[in-house]
């Protein structure tokens, strides 16, 4: 009987024990990955991925997928920048209006999907070319100094950095959206079944414009994270990070299918992905094979989804 719950326990957290693995054989193989600033930096290098995923999250659960949110970080980013340096607005204003236009990309791409019929890979793929262009024109190619209440969200507050702070506060606010919120149970039953779910009352085309209005928020969320670091907006940042929030999702227990995904879950990918890319870099792996390292997890991991619902059924 015990046998059973861990083998059930294991094969439900298999990204946590993955995770649990990688850092015995990465203590064992060197040993600067278990100090205080690795660690640190570890946690810094996963923020961004984090944020973004926990926004990826609410849509893969419900059966979507994102491919707009490094265009759409990028361009929130930018945005508040502009308003700042160009406009004269208040830092905390500018801010506010980055991460409202995150949440308005996003909706536009609910609304297509909802209304349009358009499917999801397509319309987030129109979004991620838009929002890049529209991050551009702005910018006209160059970066544009951010506001100090950006610039904050890179800093360190007591000597603790502040990305890590927003990663915990995003993924709190993910876990209690999808697990205490009539919203986030939505979610799962669309997610689960959309025809069944549109039968049963629930207002489908509204959750669905929120879902990814929620994760155009989080894009733009980590957008600033991500130009408070640099203490500017740069055109091209959050490319391909759309990739890197997926596997983290997926990673940590996300089926692409939907009806399934959870907060920690999200949290547990992220932090892999940074630890894998951390512990080749320890180990003076070469950038390329750690591209080839990267998308031989994300197989493994879509394999054992694909195994899990398999064995489930």
């Amino acid at each position: 009987m015990t046998k059973n719950r861990i083998a059930n326990w294991a094969m439900n957290n298999g990204a946590l024990v993955g995770l649990i693995a990688l850092c015995i054989a990465l203590f064992i193989a060197t040993p600067y990955f278990l100090t205080v600033a690795n660690l640190l930096n570890v946690g810094i290098q996963a923020a961004t991925v984090a944020i973004l995923a926990f926004g990826m999250t609410f849509v893969i659960v419900t059966a979507g997928i994102d491919l707009s949110v490094g265009s759409v970080a990028a361009l929130g980013a930018m945005v508040s920048a502009y308003m700042f340096s160009t406009a004269g607005l208040p830092g905390w204003l500018t801010l506010l209006i980055g991460l409202f236009v995150g949440a308005l990309a996003g909706a536009i791409c609910g609304m297509a999907t909802a209304w349009g019929k358009i499917p999801s890979f397509i319309a987030t793929l129109a979004m991620m070319s838009i929002a890049r262009g529209i991050t551009l024109v702005i910018s006209q190619g160059s970066p544009i100094e951010t506001a100090p209440t950006v610039n904050a969200f890179g800093g360190d507050v007591f000597g603790f950095p502040v990305p890590i702070i927003m990663m915990v506060i995003a993924g709190v606010i993910c876990w209690f959206i999808l697990e205490r919120t009539v919203l986030g149970r939505s979610m799962y039953a669309i997610g689960g079944n959309l025809e069944a779910a549109r039968l049963s009352g629930l207002p489908v085309r509204r959750i669905q414009i929120a879902v990814f209005a929620l994760s155009g928020f989080f894009a733009a969320w980590a957008g600033m994270v991500m130009a408070g670091r640099l203490e500017s907006a740069q055109p091209q940042a959050g490319t391909g990070y759309e990739l890197d929030a997926i596997a983290a999702v997926v990673i940590g227990g996300a089926s692409l299918s939907g009806g399934q995904g959870k907060a920690t879950g999200t949290l547990v990918g992220a932090i892999l992905l940074a630890v894998i890319r951390n512990g080749l870099n320890l180990l003076n792996v070469s950038s390329f094979w750690q591209q080839i390292v990267i998308g031989l997890v994300i197989a493994l991991a879509v394999g054992f989804d694909v195994f899990r619902n398999k064995t489930a059924n």
